[in-house]
């Protein structure tokens, strides 16, 4: 089986586990053959009776269900300026207005829509704990690739694996719509991120020294890769 397709309306009939695996290759419990983990994504409905995992939805998922649809920016909202206030590096000094983040949300589903990007977000009954998006380069001769934007995980979920999830949930987005490669960039004391995106493939093809100055203080600029040409 696949992963959900963006852009298709969920079925909830489809069974709730979906695992991602290489045909006519014999996958060790829980993983892949290549290595990479297993995906769980649940329906909206079935959220409410999970409790260890997140409901991982895209953005057609999203569209698909008034109530979350309705209250998305407004959580989304909730965890981005939470995390920015505690110095997460997320690409705000100060954390973002709710206007500021409605705005980004309408822009990436739009693009989403339009085939261009990916946007995920996780649920545990109901409630908004983690998203993430890619977007690709507006740039013609960079058409094929996309960069992973931002991936955040509510400060209370961190280290229950829904950031890793969400992430391997994206790559597969990108996969599915033939990017060839994703990209993104981290700043280079954010060691947990740094260590999930090389568990997932990643890795680093640059980095520039004391390139962000952030509350007084520089840090390295990490570019990382994952070229998904080398899988075709």
């Amino acid at each position: 089986m696949t992963p959900a397709v963006p852009g298709r309306p969920y079925d909830a009939t489809r069974p709730h586990e979906v695992r991602l695996r290489r045909r006519h290759r014999k996958a060790r419990p829980g993983r892949t053959p290549s290595g990479r983990a297993t995906l769980r994504i649940v329906t909206p409905e079935a959220a409410s009776d999970v409790t260890a995992e997140p409901a991982i939805l895209d953005a057609a998922q999203l569209a698909s269900d008034p109530e979350l649809r309705a209250r998305f920016a407004e959580s989304a909202h909730r965890i981005l300026a939470e995390l920015v206030s505690g110095g997460a590096a997320l690409g705000w000094v100060e954390p973002p207005s709710p206007d500021d983040v409605a705005e980004l949300i309408d822009h990436v589903v739009s693009a989403a829509q339009a085939g261009d990007a990916a946007l995920r977000a996780a649920y545990l009954d109901r409630r908004l704990v983690a998203l993430g998006y890619w977007r690709r380069y507006a740039r013609p001769t960079h058409w094929p690739h996309a960069d992973l934007e931002r991936v955040a995980v509510d400060a209370a979920m961190h280290g229950h694996g829904i950031g890793r999830s969400l992430t391997a949930a994206l790559v597969e987005d990108a996969r599915a719509a033939g990017i060839e490669v994703l990209t993104l960039d981290a700043r280079g004391d954010n060691a947990n991120a740094l260590r999930l995106y090389r568990s997932l493939g990643f890795t680093e093809y640059g980095r520039l020294p004391g390139f962000v100055a952030f509350a007084g203080r520089r840090y390295d600029k990490v570019f990382y890769m994952l070229d998904l040409r080398q899988e075709a």
